[in-house]
């Protein structure tokens, strides 16, 4: 029996948006409270937020987490958020008291950096309701000990090594959710895919990117 194809709306004024790659569609998803996740789109752009495909928002960013800026990307965004909480630079009881707060203002997970301790980790899982996910930067991360802490997903960012790194998280722990980066490529996202990935994130282009084109057509380039 033939697939049917997915019908697709757009309206005259909304049709040029961001899309996510083809192919992190084949990813099997991670079920949150009922939704199914596949793509998540790597930005704090309230603009490209707004006008995307993606299945949810990873507003991870590399300042001090601030809770006028989680509460503003939630309250703007029509699909899911997992706001970053800190796990670096900002660690302890902030991290747990950003975690309770993006909660509060609808996020649907936290994110923790790599570096934040088990320690910390746990205090942040005890604390919510909500997923927390752990980033994994490292090939020789305790990936276990994260686990035991609290880490409900592991987000898998490793660069280049990163389908390798998956596939190893895989095999040693069949039920884990991964989220995991897919590169820039549809070759790197299939075959982080197929290492394991349940999800993928994606970083769009920038403003001046997506401008570019425009432009062109503006000055009839």
């Amino acid at each position: 029996m033939e697939k049917p194809t997915t019908p697709r709306i757009s309206s005259s004024l909304r049709h040029e948006i961001v899309r996510m790659p083809e192919e992190a569609y084949s990813a099997s998803g991670i079920i949150i409270n009922g939704r199914r996740i596949k793509t998540l789109i790597f930005t704090t752009d309230l603009a490209i937020i707004r006008n995307c495909d993606a299945d949810a928002v990873f507003a991870v960013y590399p300042f001090t987490p601030q809770q006028s800026i989680s509460d503003a990307i939630i309250k703007a965004s029509y699909i899911p958020v997992f706001c970053g909480v800190g796990g670096g630079t900002t660690k302890g009881l902030r991290t747990v008291g950003l975690a309770k707060d993006v909660e509060s203002q609808g996020a649907m997970g936290v994110v923790l950096n790599s570096p934040i301790s088990s320690l910390n980790l746990a205090a942040v899982a005890a604390a919510v309701d909500i997923p927390v996910v752990i980033t994994i930067t490292r090939p020789d991360t305790n990936v276990e000990e994260r686990i035991r802490a609290g880490a409900d997903i592991i987000n898998v960012a490793c660069g280049l090594s990163t389908p390798s790194v998956v596939q190893s998280i895989r095999k040693a722990f069949p039920e884990t959710p991964i989220i995991a980066s897919g590169g820039h490529s549809g070759e790197s996202i299939r075959a982080t895919i197929a290492a394991g990935a349940n999800a993928i994130t994606y970083t769009p282009p920038s403003t001046k990117e997506l401008f570019s084109a425009m432009m062109q057509r503006y000055r009839g380039e």
